[in-house]
């Protein structure tokens, strides 16, 4: 995967082989992501960075807590893995077709799910907003992208999202994760 993956508006990238970790800082109070790798059938590894905390929120005085919805299933088969273009992902269209319940996670506690589930799973699927940092392919703005307390841009239909994959003996099991800010409804 060369430069020309930034070229794309919004994406949905696959891939097995999870690795995650918090991020690090001299500045603890900056630490606001969870990097998780995968390989999406070539090389390099995608990186998908995923908020933890609103850094703008909390430094305009609002609430920095993301606010976390998990909705689960299950399926037949894993996806395959690969980069797509997409048009959107909204989370309208999930919140309608389900009951959709978001709760406030501290840091810590949004880190401790997205690290537990990319032990747990075997593949992910992310959706999101593609970007080149020095020679790494990254998908970033893994979250609602509408206006929110801190942020006056409202992006409808460009909703970032994570869906984690995994195997019981008799079924594939899905968990997809869904995360907003402080003002979004």
């Amino acid at each position: 995967m060369n430069a020309s993956f930034a070229r794309f508006p919004f994406v949905r990238a696959c891939g097995t082989d999870l690795q995650a970790r918090v991020e690090e800082s001299l500045h603890p109070e900056r630490i606001d992501h969870v990097w998780i790798t995968m390989h999406c059938g070539f090389s390099p590894r995608i990186l998908v960075s995923v908020n933890t905390w609103s850094l703008r929120n909390h430094e305009a005085g609002y609430d920095g807590r993301v606010q976390v919805a998990t909705v689960t299933g299950t399926c037949n088969h894993f996806p395959a893995r690969g980069i797509l273009p997409m048009e959107d992902f909204d989370y309208e269209k999930i919140e309608d077709s389900r009951n959709v319940f978001y709760e406030h996670k501290t840091r810590v506690e949004a880190e401790e799910l997205l690290l537990d589930l990319c032990q747990r799973a075997e593949l992910l699927e992310a959706w999101g907003m593609p970007y080149q940092q020095k020679h790494a392919p990254g998908i970033h703005q893994i979250h609602s992208r509408r206006a929110s307390c801190a942020v006056i841009d409202d992006h409808r239909g460009k909703d970032g999202g994570l869906k984690f994959y995994g195997r019981d003996p008799d079924t594939i099991w899905w968990a997809m994760v869904l995360t907003k800010f402080c003002g979004q409804s």
